[in-house]
């Protein structure tokens, strides 16, 4: 009978202690408690890259890993407490395919033995996903029956190795085409000329102004085709009133009246000049006849 008390009691001894170690364990289990991101997205435009997320963390924060197909991992953005993260400078492989890991942690050193829970994003691929900014207009020039434009390419953030920034043109290279669409000043009328280069030179109606905008076409994708439109400028033939207002006009107007009393003033004078001088000369004349 003893010998089965004792049995029992050291069954409810390894129980216990048992017990104990399992809660000792159970903070380690915390991390898969901890809210996993959601609404994760790609925001890129000309190649800067961010990458987002929701919600924010509150006694927790955030490490991001990404990969390329062709890459390893990579930790960016280490135990921050926003919900996004600038991955630029890990994606300048631009056509290989990405994806990334938000990764909710504890700071705490209990917390660090356990493999935490992540959310994987959707895959990015920079060379066809990034957003192409709003070219620009470097020069513009109407002469004529020709309207010549000169467009700028935007760039990206990455650089030459003598530091200079790579622009879309020289990453895209022939797989770039810009668009020009141009109007009548005042007309619904639009028409349109595309180029592989930066420069149009087109023939419109003389004398008449143009308004026109660029836009740029990366012609190998199948979606994400268009960049942002750029800004519409419009060209401007002025006349002489235009040009100088007004005002000169009127010192025109005033000169010219102010010519044409001196003229008719110098006549008159000149009249008379003569009339007196033709009466003096008839008063000279010898009466050879009397």
């Amino acid at each position: 009978m003893a010998s089965a008390l004792d049995a029992l009691a050291a069954a409810c001894g390894r129980a216990l202690l048992l017990g104990a170690l399992l809660s000792q364990l159970g903070p380690c289990s915390g991390n898969s408690e901890l809210p996993t991101a959601v609404n994760i997205t790609w925001s890129s435009i000309n190649f800067k890259t961010i990458l987002q997320w929701q919600p924010e963390p509150t006694t927790y924060v955030y490490t991001v890993e990404i990969s390329g197909i062709n890459s390893n991992w990579e930790k960016v953005c280490i135990h921050t407490k926003e919900t996004e993260c600038d991955v630029t400078d890990k994606l300048e492989k631009i056509k290989d395919t990405y994806t990334a890991h938000i990764v909710p942690e504890m700071l705490s050193e209990t917390e660090k033995f356990e493999e935490p829970s992540y959310a994987i994003s959707p895959k990015f691929t920079p060379y066809n996903q990034t957003t192409i900014g709003r070219p620009g207009i470097q020069t513009y020039e109407l002469t004529d029956s020709k309207l010549k434009v000169l467009v700028e390419d935007p760039l990206t953030p990455y650089r030459f190795p003598n530091k200079s920034f790579k622009s879309i043109r020289d990453i895209f290279k022939n797989d770039l085409e810009y668009t020009l669409y141009y109007w009548k000043d005042q007309s619904t009328g639009k028409k349109e000329v595309t180029s592989k280069s930066n420069q149009f030179e087109i023939s419109v109606d003389k004398g008449k102004n143009y308004c026109f905008y660029v836009q740029a076409t990366i012609l190998s994708r199948k979606e994400n085709r268009k960049s942002q439109e750029s800004k519409v400028n419009c060209t401007r033939q002025r006349d002489v009133l235009d040009e100088y207002g007004t005002e000169v006009f009127v010192i025109i107007a005033a000169a010219a009246i102010v010519i044409l009393i001196t003229i008719i003033g110098l006549s008159v004078t000149l009249y008379k000049c003569k009339k007196t001088k033709a009466a003096k000369e008839k008063e000279t004349v010898p009466l050879n006849n009397v």
